[in-house]
């Protein structure tokens, strides 16, 4: 597989490398041998997902943007094995230096690339296609009672989510999330979440 760094540090694109024949394809999904040689350096600790999540969803729907808060926070690997979305993460660490600032990719079930998305950061996405099944692995167990989010339509994170406002489809809990600027993080720059 090959790493790709991003403008905000420990978020990360992943290619795994895709052996196509006649046939079709094949590839590693995950490795944890893999990732442990590739992503744990670069990172600077070691990353043990203990849940795999999947859903599906029609176009225009956005999901996010979710966190957990601490002791519970998330790191998730996420990838879209069926259709495309636009997958956001929105760095909400106090102090940091990219602080509201995020990174976009496009995944798709032709690219199949994954996405990093470290604790301390919200995570979202939009439905680029008809239908998109989207897999993630999660380094922390689902707490409800730890779930959080910033508001996926906050126009001040400069998101072109590529969904036309009237096709947006959200949950009622994801209409309800605050701005950023009504946000009060959880997350500090100089705590280690790990």
């Amino acid at each position: 597989m090959d790493v790709i760094t991003t403008e905000i540090k420990d978020v990360l694109i992943i290619e795994p490398r895709v052996f196509k024949d006649a046939r079709g394809y094949f590839f590693e999904s995950f490795s944890q041998r893999e990732f442990d040689e590739k992503v744990t350096p670069l990172l600077g600790h070691k990353i043990n997902f203990v849940q795999d999540n999947e859903s599906m969803s029609s176009y225009g729907v956005m999901r996010g943007l979710h966190f957990q808060r601490p002791p519970y926070t998330q790191s998730k690997l996420v990838r879209c094995v069926k259709g495309a979305v636009l997958d956001v993460a929105v760095d909400i660490r106090k102090g940091s230096p990219t602080y509201g600032k995020h990174v976009a990719v496009e995944l798709t079930e032709d690219n199949h690339r994954q996405f990093f998305v470290p604790r301390g950061f919200a995570h979202g996405f939009a439905v680029l296609s008809d239908v998109a099944v989207f897999q993630y692995k999660c380094d922390e167990f689902y707490h409800p009672e730890a779930d959080g989010g910033i508001s996926i339509l906050d126009d001040s994170l400069g998101i072109d989510w590529r969904i036309p406002a009237e096709k947006a489809l959200l949950s009622e809990k994801d209409t309800k999330h605050s701005l950023l600027k009504d946000f009060d993080t959880p997350f500090d720059i100089n705590v280690n979440l790990y």
